[in-house]
């Protein structure tokens, strides 16, 4: 039997763009990185990242407090 044009067989649930922001919001994601620019083996400039994706509710909840507050 066939659901959508997919086998019944197959019991993967499609994620829509949506529920995936959704979920990336609700929970709050980390990116971290590090980038270092250097000319002739010379690091000149040292970029240090660190990025909190999430909602500003989950941010709250989680103890981040935006500047000014």
């Amino acid at each position: 039997m066939r659901d959508n044009g997919q086998p019944a067989s197959s019991r993967e649930r499609q994620v829509t763009l949506l529920e995936t922001l959704d979920r990336l919001l609700n929970r709050g994601v980390v990116v971290a990185g590090d980038v270092t620019l250097s000319v002739a083996d010379v690091d000149l400039i040292y970029l240090g990242l660190r990025l909190l994706i999430a909602s500003v509710e989950t941010a709250r909840e989680l103890g981040v407090r935006a500047p000014g507050e």
